[in-house]
């Protein structure tokens, strides 16, 4: 990036309003107030996400375009606080217990937002591992597609493997360093 590009480019922090990686794109409310700024697919996809969760905390560099306020880079997203635990009772303590393990890499085989679950497989290993919505919407997601490549905390549940955390790719690597 240019150092001219650079001074275009506001920081901005706020929330994801609503996101359809369906449509490729969604919008983010700044807490300074100001019209929504769009979020498309495709500078989700260069922060290693393909999907982010409504209500999540996110840092973006905004630009001013002919069409309104832009996300041009995201710089962090957080996943949404509070919310409805009635159904992810089995998931409470979110890969931070002490029977939570590393995290791994694994790719998606697939994943159903209607039903709710999914399942992906650990690099290395033929074993499903079952991946609930809850889990998607505490880590910061919203959906998952065949095929992505992902960081999961694998605990072992009453009816096999679950994941208890997942993440973008590379979001291991940024948060180690």
């Amino acid at each position: 990036m240019s150092e001219e590009e650079n001074k275009m480019h506001q920081p901005v922090s706020g929330h994801v309003k609503w996101f359809d990686p369906g449509k490729g794109f969604g919008f983010v409310v700044a807490d300074d107030g100001g019209p929504d700024i769009l979020l498309h697919a495709n500078v989700l996809r260069n922060f290693g996400q393909s999907s982010v969760a409504d209500q999540a905390r996110i840092e973006i560099l905004v630009q001013k375009t002919d069409r309104g306020m832009q996300t041009v880079e995201i710089l962090d997203i957080t996943p949404p606080v509070g919310g409805d635990d009635s159904a992810s009772d089995a998931f409470s303590d979110n890969g931070t217990g002490a029977d939570a393990g590393d995290l791994e890499p694994a790719r998606v085989k697939w994943f159903d937002k209607a039903k709710g679950f999914g399942f992906a497989n650990v690099f290395g290993s033929s074993e499903d591992v079952f991946i609930h919505v809850e889990i998607l919407h505490r880590s910061g997601l919203s959906d998952l597609q065949p095929g992505e490549a992902i960081s999961i905390r694998v605990v072992d549940g009453e009816r096999g493997r679950m994941a208890s955390q997942v993440l973008s790719w590379d979001a291991s690597f940024r948060r180690t360093t």
